[in-house]
């Protein structure tokens, strides 16, 4: 299965490189999802393929964001239309704002 988040900002913005999104597993290990679409738009998508005999989910795994997930890796860089960096901080919170999702079996 393909484990993907959609990061919405405000305003148009341009990726370069593979940033990464942490997805928080709440008895495992943090799984690293990375940028696989959306520059140009106000959605970027990142993703993670997980095997089906990956030991690194299991059913009854809780799956969240936690604060800022977004990491810029490698040099790479999300920024807006004028060019300035976009913001990727977000609170503790939005994991449970955003729900969360419990893997199944």
């Amino acid at each position: 299965a393909t484990l993907a988040v959609t990061v919405n900002y405000n305003e148009l913005v341009a990726v370069t490189g593979t940033p990464k999104l942490v997805v928080t597993n709440d008895s495992r290990a943090n799984h690293d999802l990375t940028y696989a679409s959306g520059t140009g738009t106000n959605r970027l998508t990142f993703t993670l393929a997980i095997a089906a005999d990956d030991a690194a989910t299991s059913a009854g795994d809780v799956l969240s964001i936690g604060e800022n997930a977004i990491a810029q890796v490698g040099g790479s860089t999300i920024a807006g239309s004028d060019g300035a960096a976009a913001t990727i901080t977000n609170v503790a919170g939005i994991g449970t704002a955003a729900g969360t999702i419990t893997v199944v079996a």
